[in-house]
């Protein structure tokens, strides 16, 4: 009689273990980048791999391993996977997010949380048997510790995930306040993917209470689902790995500078050498203009600068530049001897170099299309017919 060591469930398991592992080398093997994107992201694939096959072998009853690992290493193994995941992919995104991420002895507070339950796992000599029959054990106080690993192991990676969406959020308003153009195409691709660990960690904690509350069956389809979001997601960061992270723009690292108080209002100067640049020099016809270009341009420091635009004319580098190149392409749009200028010429000589940017903006600040404004415009211009 055939006896099957693992259901087509285990199986998807064992292939995101494997997988993952796969990629991890291939990672490892890419040429290496300035920053620690690459490393990260080895390092979350393998605690992926780790955790994966360790929650294979917990709940395997047909796979057996020696008893020391499969009673005593195991457990350690499962929960300091199960919670460094969490700052694995924080640590990912901060590192795709900002210029310089630095390793400073102030992260190892990332690692309080698995110290905190491996400790315990020590102290009361759990295994992996605890584990599986928690609700079953005689002794209160080891089984009330055993859940509340398990709520930890399902909360800290949530935590961590809500911590990388509130990082690509300041990341967004960080671009829009250095650059006056960025490619929305990558930032909607990493922000998925952020969601996506946020919405599947968020499943795994559903997936935790419900454990408690019901029947057995019911807990394992959602595991199961739990295991299948898993796999799913690794792809789908590998292949973002590989096709758009490298595209993503810099942002200047946060500098104390004390040229300018943020309590205190820009200077008229400062003002007016912002404004002329902008009117007389017409610096927004440059196309991929940033922050530092602008400030070189002005000699003004960057910082300055940026409190000029956020404080006087209360907004950020992106939608103040990029104001200026609407009004002229309005203007050309609306002058009849550059009727025989193509939308796609107009975009260009505003300042532009996207055209899918340029109608967003347009549409959203004007309230209508580029062609309708002209058709508008130059029908407004045009002389009366003859009586």
């Amino acid at each position: 009689m055939k006896q099957y060591i693992f259901n087509i469930h285990d199986v998807v398991l064992l292939m995101t273990a494997a997988e993952c592992l796969l990629l991890a080398v291939f990672q490892s093997i890419l040429p290496t980048r300035a920053r620690h994107d690459g490393r990260l992201l080895t390092a979350f694939l393998l605690i992926i791999a780790v955790a994966s096959g360790c929650t294979l072998l917990l709940w395997n009853d047909q796979f057996t391993l020696a008893p020391w690992f499969e009673q005593t290493a195991l457990p350690y193994l499962l929960f300091a996977t199960l919670l460094l995941k969490g700052p694995a992919i924080y640590l990912y995104v901060c590192s795709l997010t900002r210029q310089k991420l630095s390793f400073t002895p102030n992260m190892a507070i990332h690692l309080l949380p698995t110290l905190l339950v491996l400790l315990c796992i020590a102290l009361f000599g759990i295994s992996s048997s605890d584990l599986r029959n928690a609700h079953n054990l005689e002794q209160a106080l080891p089984a009330s510790f055993i859940e509340l690993i398990w709520d930890l192991a399902s909360l800290v990676p949530f935590v961590y995930a809500v911590a990388a969406l509130l990082q690509l959020r300041r990341y967004r308003h960080a671009l829009k306040d250095e650059y006056s153009h960025i490619s929305e195409v990558e930032l909607h691709w990493l922000s998925a993917l952020v969601w996506g660990v946020c919405i599947a960690w968020a499943w795994t904690m559903v997936v935790h209470v419900v454990a408690k509350f019901s029947s057995e069956v019911v807990a394992d389809y959602m595991g199961i689902a739990d295991n299948y979001l898993s796999f799913i997601l690794i792809n789908a960061f590998f292949a973002y790995s590989l096709t758009y992270a490298h595209q993503l723009l810099v942002t200047q690292p946060t500098e104390e500078t004390p040229e300018v108080n943020a309590e205190e209002e820009p200077s008229e100067p400062a003002i007016e050498k912002v404004r002329n640049a902008m009117e007389q020099d017409k610096i927004f016809l440059k196309k991929n203009l940033n922050l530092e270009q602008f400030s070189d341009r002005i000699d003004l420091p960057p910082k300055e600068v940026s409190a000029v635009i956020n404080k006087h004319f209360g907004t950020n580098f992106f939608e103040f530049v990029n104001r200026y190149r609407v009004e002229t392409a309005k203007a050309l749009l609306a002058n009849p001897d550059k009727a025989d200028m193509t939308v796609l010429d107009v975009l260009l000589e505003s300042g532009f170099n996207s055209k899918s940017a340029f109608h967003r903006f347009f549409s959203r600040l004007v309230g209508m299309s580029p062609t309708e404004f002209r058709k508008q415009a130059l029908a407004a211009q045009a002389p009366p017919p003859p009586p």
